[in-house]
């Protein structure tokens, strides 16, 4: 069943981030998906959000997801992507219906 990691930081630093995106894309080389959204022009339409920066991945699977995120290419990457947010980001895996 199709997985969706659904993403959402707020960028303090931006020049880690060019490093995150080198080695995240090392990691989707391993474990295949699609980005459905990033980055775009978002809008709050309930509650508050101190977000300005978003994405929607699909994986084939949970295990796929999971797999890619706990890849030696990702886990590099996830600690840049915290020096370059203020660390209260979200990410969360979404199984299909």
């Amino acid at each position: 069943m199709v997985a969706y990691w659904i993403g959402r930081t707020r960028i303090i630093d931006p020049s880690p981030m060019t490093d995150y995106v080198r080695l995240a894309k090392l990691a989707g080389e391993k474990h295949p998906h699609r980005t459905l959204a990033r980055g775009g022009r978002s809008r709050v339409l309930e509650g508050e959000t101190a977000f300005d920066r978003f994405v929607l991945n699909e994986f084939p699977s949970v295990e796929a997801a999971l797999a890619f995120y706990n890849s030696p290419e990702y886990q590099e990457a996830v600690a840049l992507r915290m020096k370059a947010s203020d660390g209260r980001g979200d990410l969360v895996l979404l199984e299909s219906l």
